[in-house]
C-alpha cells in the first residue's frame, strides 16, 4: 500500500492509503484524529475544510493525499498552545464570532492566510479573502470584526467609535461579554484549548 509522508502541525507523518486520491480531510480525520476540519460539501465550495498548505488556504475536501506529500500542513489544532491562544483564536472568542461553529475552523484558517499575505486589511479586502467561506448562520459581521481585531485593527474598546464592530456596519447583535454557556461553546468552536483539556 502506498504510504505518503508530509508535515502536520510541525511533525512529520507517514500515512498508509490504498488510494492515492482520497481526500486529504479524511486522512486528518480518520487516521490522524484532527477532527477541526469539517466535511461541508465535498465540493471545495463551502470553505468548512480548509487548512494551509505550505501556507496557503487549501480546500482539503478536494486535494488528494498525494499532493500533500512532501509539504507542511497546519490544522486548527496547530494554532496557539494550550498556554495561549493564536491571536486569530482570540479575536474570533472576543468578537462572539460564532453561533453553531462549523464554518469556523474555515474561516480562522482563511483568515491566517490572509493576514500573512495582507497584515492590516480593510473590511472590503476581509471580505474579498473570506468569500469563499460560507456561514450558514450568517455572522458575517462578527467574523469581519474579528479578523480586524486579529490584524491590530481595532481602535479603541468594543463598540466605541471606530471598533471593528462599528467600522463595518455592525452593531445588530447583542453583547455576550460575559462568560457562560454561549462562551463555552465558542472557545470549542475556535478549537481553543480549555482548562483541564490538554
Amino acid at each position: 500500500m502506498p504510504a505518503y509522508t508530509f508535515r502536520v502541525n510541525g511533525r512529520s507523518v507517514t500515512v498508509d492509503s490504498w488510494d492515492p486520491d482520497q481526500p486529504l480531510l479524511y486522512v486528518l480525520r480518520n487516521d490522524l484524529g484532527l477532527h477541526a476540519a469539517k466535511y461541508g460539501c465535498g465540493l471545495g465550495q463551502c470553505g468548512a475544510c480548509t487548512v494551509l498548505v505550505d501556507g496557503r488556504a487549501v480546500r482539503s475536501c478536494t486535494t488528494p493525499v498525494r499532493q500533500a506529500a512532501g509539504l507542511a500542513i497546519t490544522t486548527l489544532e496547530g494554532l496557539g498552545t494550550p498556554e495561549t491562544s493564536d491571536p486569530i483564536q482570540a479575536a474570533f472568542i472576543a468578537e462572539q464570532a460564532a453561533q453553531c461553529g462549523y464554518c469556523t475552523n474555515g474561516m480562522i484558517m482563511a483568515t491566517k492566510a490572509l493576514l500573512s499575505q495582507t497584515p492590516h486589511p480593510t473590511p472590503t479586502q476581509v471580505r474579498q479573502g473570506l468569500a469563499g467561506n460560507i456561514c450558514r448562520c450568517g455572522t458575517h459581521t462578527r467574523i469581519v470584526s474579528a479578523v480586524l481585531r486579529a490584524a491590530g485593527s481595532a481602535r479603541g474598546p468594543r463598540g466605541s467609535a471606530g471598533s471593528p464592530r462599528e467600522r463595518v456596519g455592525g452593531g445588530a447583535h447583542e453583547s455576550l461579554d460575559e462568560p457562560g454557556e454561549e462562551s463555552e461553546s465558542l472557545l470549542m468552536a475556535v478549537g481553543a484549548p480549555r482548562a483541564g483539556n490538554r
